[in-house]
Parts: structure tokens; C-alpha cells; sequence
């Protein structure tokens, strides 16, 4: 679901004429339909650097509780125009194809709520077939994961650049249930920082040092060092065992196993990496390492400890039972990709904390893994066509890709499958009416306006701890032509530190 529609302040605006030329431009005539023939509009051209702002800041509010930044629950519009697969086929067909997180029956009661908007025409009809630049929207109540209540630290800001210490458990940008609990809505929100241009990557569970352009100018010159890997990046980690005391190199190639559930590997037929690490303290039983990545592959300084024997203390992927008993130490794995998902999912199942990976039960559940992002990579590019649209379409919140029996108490987001179909069948017209959009917010807590079609508000998560939300891994320093920015040491590397 990479495509994406446009949303408010995407459409090209008109152009004024030059005094003297009152003429306006011919508007293109329609195509004579014939005898049943739906129209489709043409579609609207997307304007660019278009980034976030008020309204969209504006969606929902935040609260604190237990150590956690909540979002309250919200209406959202997913945008999309008709796929090219979907050409010819009814919609009734895609949902129950393409969109299976959810039971059809749900797709029929949110038709007869209005949710579901082909063209900008309420769909009454769900046999109704799709064609070529048919825009769809559909309306979901979103329920988002709870990040750690750690405040982002502005480091430094110029006319040029805002740096700041990303805290661990944030993603940078929007995606996959992420909107309003990451680093750009944040800094919009509480510091009035917009129209930032991400200049490199963070991994969503990884803390540091996060650099954003003011101008294009600005991201694309830095950009250009990033390419040519002119910039110095230093990491340090908390890794098991005890590192041995000289430098280690390691340039094993990394391939990705899974975007939507955000998980890589050394393999042979992967990309190029290259990674030094130097120790810089040994507690007993846990060793501090500074790393030096010399190329920026997704989850490369997580992934070559692991090949290394030294995985990070408590990575919620590379240092799982998932792997083997040797876990993942010289590439031994001695399960095929599809088993070691399977094992990764069914062991933070049976934790209860398939949200630390950034999924939930549905999202495995749904069709094509697209390759936006799960705890991936994060998902770091800059959106600067419409954020408001964000991928998806009906109910599938993808970006990333990147998706099983849910936790009964957790605090997740998105979607929320329906738990029972015949109940969703006999909806009243008036219950479903009353989920149309609020201009109240939806309470914390459950307190407010709940919506009959999310199982979500039916249900008592647990949430995660502020521990679970913090991975030991931290970006320390970057350093570029003109320009060097530090963060402190965070407590876990303190030489003394035990767990």
C-alpha cells in the first residue's frame, strides 16, 4: 500500500491570468458515458512540500500516564487511488483479498456509517467495480502505541538545522500506526517546529542524536555527504557478555528477511556493510561498545553484533530464543525465513508484546508485505507530498509493511478488527451514525464518545513499561563538513551501570 492519495491542501491551486488575458483555459470535456457507465473524475495533480501542519496537529491531543506519552483516539481518513491490480474488480473482492484484518462484515457496516467514500461519493454498493483513478477514502477510528514520556532535547537549532535527542520507542516520521507519537508531530505540536527535512535514519527503539534540515538546500548538501559517507557517525551500545578488548571489523553483508515486521540478517546475497567496534567497558557481565558504522544499512550495528556473539542486551528482535540457542552468532540460524517469523511473532505473542515490534495481531494477518515500515527502519523519509493520506486505504494501515491473537491489554492502535460479525450485521443506523466524526475528542481512558465499529474501545490493553520501550542502543555523535553535534552518555553506558 505505498501509493497514496491526495489530502487537504494537495490539490493544484488555479493559476491567475496576466492582466490583459480574461481568458480562461477550455475545461476538458467529459467523455460521453454510455447507458450505466459510472463516471470517474480525473485525477488531482499533488502539489509539493507539503508538510504537516496545524490541522493535522489539531487531529487529536496528547496525555501522560505511567511513565508513557498517550494519544487519545481519533478519526483519520486513509486516501488511496485505485491500484492497478484492483482495475475491473468490486470492491467487496479487494476487501476481502487485500484487506483481511477486518471481516467483511465491517466493510458493510462502515458503508452503511458513511466511512466509505469512492470518489468522493458515499459507496452504498459494494459490488460497485473499480476503475482506472478511482480515489477511495476510508474513515477508521485510530487507536495509537504508547512511546516513552522522555521529552525530545533540542541540542541545537540555526537558521539551517534542528538537532535533537531522540528518545527510544519514537519514530521519526509517520508510519505504520505511528501519526501523532513521533518525532516530527511532536516538535510541531510542542515546539512549533515544521517543515523539517530528515536527513539520516534512526531505528524507532534507537535513542540519540537526530538531525533535520530547515530548507532543501540544507538537506540536500548534507545529503550529498551522506552519500559520499563523508559523515562520522558514532553509536554506543550495551551488548552481552564481555567484548573482546581490541578492535572487531565487521563487513558482513546484510539482506532484509521481512520489511513488515522489520527484520534482517547476514546472508551473502545481501548489501555491503562495514562496522567497527571498540569496548569501552565491562561490568561482569555486560560490556559498553562504541560503534563506528561505515555504511547505513537498516538495523546494521544490531545485526553484526548478533553475528558477532554479542548481542544487544535487550534487543527486542536480535537477541531473542527465536534464533537458536546460539542466537544468531555466525549467521547460524538453522531455521528457514518463514520459521524464524513465525518463531520471532509466537515468542513476543507469548510475552504479550508484539507491539514492541510495532505490530499487532491484524497487521500480520493482512494481505502483501509492503515495504514502508514496522520497527523497521523506521521509515524515515521525509513526506513532503500530503502526510494526511499516509498509505493506506481501507483500514490497512501499512507503511511499512510493515503484522496475531491479540494481547488482551495492550494499548496498540490502528484499525481494530471486529470481533464479531454477526453484532457488526445488526448495527442500527443510528449506532452507526453516532461514529461519525466528533468535535469532541475521544477521552482517555475510554472517558467520551466511543465508536461502535472499533473493537479497540472495547478493550483493556496492557501497556508496556517504560523499561520495555528502551533498547541500549544510542547515537552519540555526528560530525560532517562544518558541523559536529553530541549528545550525553545515557545512563545504561556508565561504566559502573549494572541492570
Amino acid at each position: 500500500m505505498a501509493e497514496s492519495g491526495p489530502g487537504p491542501g494537495q490539490e493544484q491551486q488555479p493559476q491567475s491570468c496576466p492582466a490583459g488575458k480574461e481568458e480562461a483555459a477550455p475545461a476538458p470535456k467529459k467523455r460521453r458515458l454510455a447507458a450505466g457507465e459510472r463516471y470517474v473524475p480525473p485525477p488531482r495533480k499533488l502539489s509539493t512540500g507539503v508538510s504537516f501542519g496545524a490541522a493535522h496537529f489539531a487531529e487529536t491531543s496528547y496525555y501522560f500516564e505511567g511513565g508513557l506519552r498517550k494519544v487519545r483516539p481519533y478519526y483519520f481518513d486513509f486516501r488511496t487511488y485505485c491500484k492497478g491490480r484492483w482495475v475491473g474488480r468490486s470492491l467487496l473482492h479487494v476487501f476481502s483479498t487485500e484487506f483481511r484484518a477486518q471481516p467483511l462484515s465491517y466493510y458493510r457496516a462502515a458503508a452503511r456509517a458513511g466511512r466509505l467514500r469512492l470518489n468522493e461519493e458515499p459507496v452504498r454498493d459494494l459490488d460497485v467495480v473499480l476503475k482506472n483513478n478511482d480515489f477511495l477514502r476510508n474513515t477508521v477510528h485510530r487507536h495509537e502505541p504508547p512511546v516513552t514520556a522522555q521529552p525530545i532535547q533540542i541540542l541545537a537549532e540555526d537558521q539551517e538545522v534542528v538537532v535533537v535527542d531522540k528518545p527510544s520507542s519514537l519514530p521519526v516520521h509517520p508510519c505504520g500506526r505511528f501519526r501523532h507519537n513521533t518525532v516530527i508531530f511532536i516538535l510541531g505540536k510542542e515546539h512549533g517546529l515544521q517543515e523539517l527535512h530528515t536527513i539520516h535514519r534512526l531505528d524507532r527503539m534507537t535513542s540519540g542524536v537526530l538531525m533535520f534540515a530547515k530548507t532543501v538546500e540544507v538537506s540536500k548538501r548534507i545529503d550529498e555527504q551522506v552519500r559520499e559517507r563523508q559523515l562520522e557517525k558514532e553509536y554506543v551500545c550495551r551488548v552481552v557478555g564481555e567484548f573482546p578488548e581490541h578492535d572487531v571489523v565487521c563487513e558482513e553483508p546484510i539482506l532484509v528477511v521481512s520489511y513488515k515486521v522489520g527484520v534482517c540478517r547476514v546472508d551473502p546475497k545481501g548489501k555491503f556493510c562495514k562496522t567497527i567496534f571498540q569496548r569501552l567497558s565491562y561490568n561482569g557481565k555486560s560490556s559498553v561498545v562504541k560503534c563506528l558504522p561505515h555504511t547505513g544499512r537498516t538495523h546494521q550495528i544490531r545485526v553484526h553484533l548478533q553475528f558477532l556473539g554479542y548481542p544487544i542486551v535487550n534487543d527486542p528482535i536480535y537477541n531473542m530464543e527465536a534464533w537458536g540457542p546460539d542466537r544468531g552468532k555466525g549467521g547460524k540460524i538453522d531455521k528457514t525465513d518463514e520459521e524464524l517469523l513465525k518463531a520471532l511473532v509466537e515468542e513476543h505473542r507469548s510475552k504479550q508484546s508484539l507491539d514492541i515490534l510495532g505490530i499487532m495481531e491484524e497487521d500480520l494477518n493482512s494481505g502483501a508485505e509492503s515495504k514502508d515500515c514496522g520497527d523497521s527502519s523506521d521509515c524515515t523519509k521525509p513526506v513532503q507530498a500530503d502526510p494526511s493520506s499516509e498509505n493506506s486505504c481501507p483500514v490497512e494501515d501499512a507503511q511499512d509493511p510493515r503484522r496475531d491473537p491479540r494481547d488482551p491489554g495492550r494499548n496498540d492502535t490502528g484499525a481494530c478488527p471486529l470481533n464479531s460479525d454477526a453484532s457488526l450485521e445488526t448495527l442500527e443506523s443510528k449506532e452507526l451514525n453516532s461514529c461519525e466524526k466528533q468535535d469532541g475528542e475521544v477521552g482517555e481512558k475510554g472517558s467520551g464518545e466511543k465508536d461502535p465499529l472499533c473493537v479497540e474501545c472495547k478493550m483493556i490493553r496492557r501497556d508496556p513499561s517504560p523499561k520495555e520501550l528502551v533498547m541500549y542502543l544510542h547515537a552519540l555523535r555526528y560530525k560532517g563538513a562544518g558541523f559536529e553535534y553530541s549528545s550525553r552518555m545515557p545512563e545504561w553506558a556508565a561504566e559502573d551501570w549494572e541492570e
